[in-house]
């Protein structure tokens, strides 16, 4: 089983971009891939995704019209979709959607960006804990597998430029590492690290000085799993060849 996850930055963009030509062609069909970023309705999301044929489409949409938002397209239909992490507060951003199927969960995420001068850097910190105590939860039941944009760069690997950004920059700072700390604490692995110690490969580059093509960039993007389904994770990988966004396709595969 083939699984990814993207941030499209917009999936309605996407689609004008010729997404279902890279899943069918780049991707292989994969049996599932989960979405971040639609900027789009519930609506919306199947309207955009209806060309992509055997595929189930599942979307959790922001309160706000063309913000945020989330989605998991499947091969296998799923036992069960949960929408949001049961807060209101953090609920209303669409940030969150869990897929049950027989032997995991899945849950594709859109962690908040903590912005310009770190304005929103307190309710991340709360919606790190919370969306921690959600896993959780989940796991008493199943296995977890945790996918997304975390925007977060967990080591000075993961970042091109660590000395100018940390402490400095959202995404880069010690409050947000240690978001990301807690939750592997909770018996997470990071599969693409688990799999490559010392790889430097990014998955997200500004739109801004050519960085895509100077490769200055970050990996914000993750496939965390418990270590109760790890040894099934054969393979994790970064498709940084592939555009269409200011992100790029991250995947693992499942034995």
């Amino acid at each position: 089983m083939r699984i990814y996850s993207w941030n499209v930055n917009g999936v309605r963009a996407a689609v004008k971009k010729g997404f279902a030509n890279t899943v069918y062609e780049d991707l292989s069909e994969p049996e599932i891939i989960c979405l971040q970023e639609t900027k789009a309705q519930d609506d919306q999301v199947l309207e955009a995704l209806e060309g992509l044929k055997g595929y189930n489409v599942y979307s959790n949409s922001a309160v706000k019209k063309g913000y945020s938002g989330v989605a998991i397209v499947s091969r296998i239909p799923a036992m069960d979709v949960i929408s949001g992490i049961g807060i209101e507060e953090h609920d209303q951003e669409g940030r969150v959607l869990t897929a049950e199927f027989e032997d995991f969960y899945l849950i594709s995420v859109y962690t908040p960006n903590s912005q310009n001068g770190l304005k929103r850097l307190p309710y991340r910190k709360e919606w790190d804990k919370a969306f921690a105590e959600f896993v959780a939860e989940k796991e008493k039941n199943k296995p977890v597998i945790i996918c997304g944009d975390l925007n977060v760069a967990h080591e000075r690997i993961d970042i091109a430029r660590p000395d100018s950004n940390y402490n400095k920059s959202a995404g880069f700072t010690q409050d947000e590492i240690d978001g990301l700390d807690h939750l592997l604490s909770k018996g997470y692995v990071d599969t693409f690290r688990h799999k490559h110690p010392e790889k430097v490969q990014y998955s997200w580059w500004s739109f801004r000085a050519n960085a895509r093509a100077k490769n200055i960039g970050w990996r914000i993007d993750y496939f965390l799993a418990s270590t109760q389904i790890l040894d099934r994770v054969t393979d994790a990988f970064i498709r940084d060849e592939v555009e269409g966004s200011d992100h790029c396709p991250i995947g693992i595969e499942l034995s």
